[in-house]
């Protein structure tokens, strides 16, 4: 069943190119305009049966779409979505991937008074630490969940038959779709993914500064551990460095969090308390186990 006629997808990478993979795979969707500033994103987006047409020019790609997905870094969803908002009829659904709403939202607020009616904020929970079109995959959200932000101030704004299609589209791909507020998704999302993301960042950084001498048996005694908590350091730099703007209050309370757990942790170690440092780990360990239950009882 066709859900849009005709999509554009704005910023062809990870999640707006398996996206379009997904839509058409699943057959929901008849033409796929891709949109990128990168010609070379589009080319190759063309190779690939990504998208069935190729833009460069912004407003020659949301015109005649009943769909506009926006799938560009945090800051540039921002502009993007101004602007798609300013020029298209309320008839025409605007979403977007972002992982941070607040910013978008309140960006909304400020340029119309309102959230327009066909705005519809998403975020699908899946990814990928490899970047780019190139690694577009067209069931990179069969069962994964795909938030809509359905604030209940939002409620009497949104068109109702725009955001079941959106819904719909999501769950053609294979997504598992839940509602939340801006609030709680920025907070929430501050801890489950972005605080991680930071914090492999932050200890590859210090590896890398280590004293040369020893670099070689870094990686030569580097455990499997190490391996898995860093993969998530091989991000896309550009998109996590807008993420810390746009979700800045929360991320920065997440981290001073962290920091106070730190700073608990060294002090239990420089007074060689090992009842509590076991206390600590063995908490540490029944909450991982019984988190991981759960997401597996879901699954």
């Amino acid at each position: 069943m066709i859900i849009f006629e005709k999509i554009a997808i704005l910023g062809v990478g990870l999640i707006g190119g398996s996206l379009a993979l997904a839509a058409k795979d699943a057959g929901v969707v008849k033409t796929i305009i891709g949109w990128s500033r990168t010609k070379d994103t589009l080319d190759k987006a063309l190779e690939n049966s990504v998208i069935d047409i190729a833009e460069t020019d912004f407003e020659k790609a949301i015109a005649d779409v009943d769909c506009v997905v926006i799938a560009t870094p945090s800051m540039h969803a921002e502009t993007l979505l101004l602007k798609a908002a300013s020029k298209l009829p309320s008839s025409v659904v605007i979403t977007d991937v972002s992982s941070v709403k607040g910013n978008l939202f309140s960006a909304l607020i400020g340029k119309f008074g309102e959230m327009p009616k066909n705005v519809v904020l998403g975020h699908p929970i899946a990814g990928s630490e490899h970047s780019g079109v190139s690694a577009a995959n067209k069931s990179l959200f069969k069962n994964h969940k795909v938030i809509l932000i359905n604030d209940e101030d939002l409620t009497s704004f949104t068109d109702t038959t725009l955001f079941d299609k959106v819904q719909s589209l999501w769950k053609a791909v294979g997504a598992e779709v839940l509602t939340m507020s801006v609030d709680d998704h920025d907070s929430i999302l501050s801890l489950t993914s972005h605080l991680p993301h930071l914090l492999a960042y932050t200890l590859v950084k210090e590896l890398s500064e280590k004293d040369s001498s020893i670099d070689a048996d870094i990686c030569n005694f580097a455990a499997g551990g190490l391996r898995d908590f860093t993969r998530i350091a091989s991000s896309d730099p550009v998109m996590w460095s807008e993420i810390c703007q746009a979700n800045k209050n929360n991320i920065l309370n997440s981290l001073t969090t962290f920091k106070g757990c730190l700073e608990n942790l060294i002090e239990l170690i420089n007074n060689e308390n090992t009842e509590s440092i076991e206390s600590l780990f063995n908490e540490a360990k029944d909450f991982r186990n019984e988190f991981i239950s759960r997401i597996n009882k879901i699954n």
